[in-house]
């Protein structure tokens, strides 16, 4: 099966847990459809991007990085790359690379939401799916070169430093580890 194939099985079979996201869903697929292409960056019409919430192993905090380019407190993704074998470890491997936290765990059940941004060129648009992971009780976080600065908050301080689609993402976290 190609990352493709996957994205659209996964798109195909998202729900929104507990959000209505089927006409971002729909745009998602439409775009697929579109273009072989919406998973690379090279797709100047936008592309699927793959990204993960840590969560501490206690559920009590997350850890978000300061993006070095955005310069905004975010979660762990980015494109996929040609090794990836699906969104889910697309999202994973980022995760782990730009937390340096190795043993990360995704939660079942698939991604939590779906997030549309517009970014400067020359991606024009990152169609994000975004998924959450639990880090192992021995995680050591490193920042990696994407990152100016990596930090874990408590769920009440996430509103505080970041934008209301990582406050959303944190919320869906946390009725998904709740149900």
């Amino acid at each position: 099966m190609t990352l493709h194939d996957d994205a659209a099985l996964v798109l195909k079979g998202y729900e929104g847990r507990g959000e209505d996201q089927s006409a971002l869903r729909q745009a998602y697929l439409d775009h697929l459809a579109a273009h072989p292409e919406a998973l690379w960056k090279a797709c100047g019409a936008g592309h699927l991007t793959a990204s993960a919430l840590v969560v501490d192993p206690e559920r009590g905090r997350v850890l978000l990085t300061l993006h070095r380019k955005l310069g905004m407190w975010l979660q762990m993704g980015g494109h996929c790359e040609p090794g990836d074998t699906s969104l889910a470890a697309a999202a994973l491997r980022e995760a782990t690379e730009e937390s340096g936290v190795s043993g990360l765990a995704l939660l079942p059940g698939g991604p939590l939401r779906l997030d549309r941004h517009a970014i400067p060129a020359p991606c024009h648009w990152h169609l994000d799916v975004q998924y959450a992971a639990i880090a192992p009780p021995d995680a050591v976080a490193a920042i990696s070169d994407e990152s100016l600065d990596l930090r874990w908050f408590g769920y009440q301080d996430v509103a505080e430093v970041a934008d209301d689609s990582v406050v959303r993402l944190v919320a869906a976290a946390r009725a998904a580890l709740a149900g």
